[in-house]
């Protein structure tokens, strides 16, 4: 998101900027938690949780190099009512709040850069609800394994079965049986805690129309991933 600002947004943003490293696990905002911070992650992957008073969860939408978290402060909240956590290192940087906000009139390369990214995962949002309501459980992993590899680097996705069941708000086992599919065609393999593309080809064939039009409208707006 950073890289390809003016050379004089770059230098406003630098001396406010702290790197951070991102493990596993690391929680960028809870629900209910006052923003403090957004974070610009340059490697790895976080998942935006929707979280009911109840505390039943499932994943929303996915960020990684191509975006930020969290969204909210773009249009004046203070506040997420999401939950974002890390389910793959990597590392990044943050801005204090009150610098984003004070940044953002004399940064309008980066406004429109930020505007477009959080469109983006509006769509991929709405894409995630359309495939929870209207396609099998191996599918929809399909799609969400598609849409992992579009933001890490290499082959190796380092993701549990736990984890999986989470982020589409099935039961594990589901998980297993829907990963001996893909697996059993030759286009994932399975290993322990890691998952590794084979025949991305085929997967982005089979997950079908649910997967590939958040994606275009993107590169659309901001190039690729």
């Amino acid at each position: 998101m950073l890289a390809p600002l003016p050379a004089e947004e770059r230098a406003l943003l630098k001396p406010h900027l702290e790197h951070v490293d991102l493990p596993r696990g690391f929680v960028f905002i809870e629900a209910g938690q006052v923003i403090e911070h957004v974070y610009f992650p340059d490697q790895g992957l976080a998942s935006v949780i929707a979280v009911s008073p109840g505390g039943r969860k499932a994943e929303a939408g996915m960020i990684g190099r191509e975006g930020f978290t969290p969204v909210a402060p773009l249009a004046g909240a203070q506040v997420s009512l999401h939950r974002v956590i890390a389910q793959i290192a990597g590392h990044g940087w943050r801005l204090p709040i009150d610098v984003f906000r004070e940044v953002l009139p004399s940064c309008p390369q980066l406004t429109a850069r930020l505007m477009r990214a959080a469109h983006h995962l509006a769509m991929q949002v709405s894409f995630t609800a359309l495939a929870n309501a209207s396609a099998p459980v191996e599918e929809r992993l399909a799609r969400w394994l598609l849409m992992c590899h579009d933001r890490l680097e290499g082959e190796a996705m380092h993701l549990t079965h736990d984890f999986i069941a989470l982020m589409l708000a099935v039961r594990r086992p589901s998980v297993t049986t829907a990963l001996h599919i893909l697996e059993g065609r030759g286009w994932i393999r399975a290993e322990r805690g890691v998952i590794l593309m084979r025949d991305r080809a085929a997967l982005e064939t089979f997950a079908g129309d649910i997967y590939g039009q958040a994606e275009a409208e993107y590169r659309r707006l901001l190039g690729a991933f």
